[in-house]
C-alpha cells in the first residue's frame, strides 16, 4: 500500500469516527498495467467507478470548499473513492446491507430524493418583474429616516439573565463580551453588532425594519456609546442595546441593491408557492391526527 493511498484511508476513516493503527509501508510490486475504458475512472476488485463519479467529488469540492479544479485535487479526491468503493464492498460481503439502519438510510434518502424532484417539479413560484424590484427599493428608500444607525444587542430570554447583563456591564465588563456569552440573537457572534438600520422618527409599528417597536424607538433615543439603563421586554424576549455608530443616512443607489432586492423578492415568491402548494396538496387529502 503506497504512503498516499494510506494517508487517504487514514483520512476516510478517522472522519467516520474511527481510529486506524498503521501498518508497515511494505513495498510491493506493482501489477499489470492496463488501460481502463472511456468513462471509467478505476476498477477495484473488478468494480468499475465510473469517472462522473470523480467530476461530481471535484464539484462539491469547488463549491462547498471553493477549491480550484487541480491534478493534485483530482488524485486526492480520486483515492478517497478508491477507498470508499472499497469499505463498500467490504460491508456487503460482511452483509451490513441488510442491516435495519442501513435499510431505513436506504429509505430516508429514497424519500428525499423523490421528494425534492416532485417539489422542483410541481412549485412554480410567480417571476419577479422589474417594476416589482423597482418598486420595492422605492419602499425600501421611503422608509428610511435621516439618520442610520449601528446598533448592537444582547437579546436574553428571562429577566434574571438580563439583570445579570445589565449589572455586569455597570461593573465594567465589555458589551461584545457579555453578547457572545448571554446572548440567544444570531448577532451574538458578532459581538451583538447589527448592520446599519434606519427609520423615520418617531418609529412607529411597522415601519422599524423587521425590528421590535420598542428596541427600534430605544436605538433612537441612544446617544453614540450610550447603553440602555434597563432591559427592554418585547415579545418573550429581553434587549439590551448600545449603540456605537450614527450618520446621515446614505441611501443606496438602484444599481447597486437591485441584485439583492430581486433575491429577496424571488425568495418570498417562492415561499408564497410552497404554502399555497402544500395548502392546495392538504385541501385534497385525508388526515388523520
Amino acid at each position: 500500500m503506497n504512503r498516499t493511498f494510506y494517508r487517504t484511508v487514514l483520512a476516510t476513516a478517522l472522519a467516520l469516527g474511527f481510529g486506524v493503527a498503521a501498518p508497515a509501508f511494505a513495498q510491493t510490486a506493482s501489477g499489470p498495467v492496463s488501460s481502463l475504458s472511456a468513462g471509467t475512472m478505476a476498477i477495484v476488485n473488478g468494480v468499475a467507478i465510473p469517472l462522473s463519479q470523480l467530476d461530481e467529488a471535484v464539484r462539491l469540492a469547488g463549491q462547498k470548499g471553493h477549491q480550484p479544479d487541480t491534478p493534485q485535487l483530482r488524485q486526492l479526491l480520486k483515492q478517497q473513492l478508491i477507498a470508499r468503493e472499497l469499505f463498500r464492498q467490504g460491508a456487503e460481503k460482511a452483509h451490513y446491507d441488510a442491516k435495519p439502519e442501513v435499510q431505513q438510510a436506504i429509505n430516508a434518502a429514497k424519500i428525499n430524493a423523490e421528494t425534492q424532484l416532485y417539489l422542483k417539479d410541481s412549485i412554480h413560484p410567480e417571476p419577479v418583474t422589474d417594476a416589482q424590484v423597482k418598486a420595492r427599493y422605492d419602499e425600501i428608500v421611503a422608509s428610511l429616516g435621516k439618520e442610520e444607525y449601528k446598533p448592537r444587542v444582547i437579546a436574553v430570554s428571562d429577566p434574571m439573565t438580563a439583570a445579570t447583563v445589565v449589572s455586569e456591564l455597570k461593573a465594567g465588563k465589555a458589551f461584545d463580551v457579555l453578547a457572545q456569552q448571554y446572548s440567544v440573537a444570531p448577532s451574538k457572534a458578532s459581538g451583538g453588532q447589527l448592520p446599519w438600520v434606519s427609520f423615520k422618527t418617531p418609529v412607529i409599528e411597522g415601519k422599524t425594519n423587521g425590528l421590535p417597536l420598542a428596541v427600534a424607538q430605544a436605538i433612537t433615543q441612544l446617544p453614540v456609546g450610550g447603553v440602555t439603563s434597563e432591559p427592554i421586554p418585547a415579545g418573550n424576549a429581553r434587549f439590551i442595546l448600545k449603540l456605537d455608530a450614527k450618520r446621515p443616512t446614505q441611501v443606496p443607489v438602484f444599481d447597486q441593491i437591485k441584485d439583492t432586492v430581486r433575491q429577496q423578492l424571488q425568495a418570498l415568491a417562492f415561499e408564497k408557492a410552497v404554502m399555497q402548494f402544500t395548502g392546495d396538496q392538504m385541501k385534497h387529502a385525508t388526515i388523520q391526527q
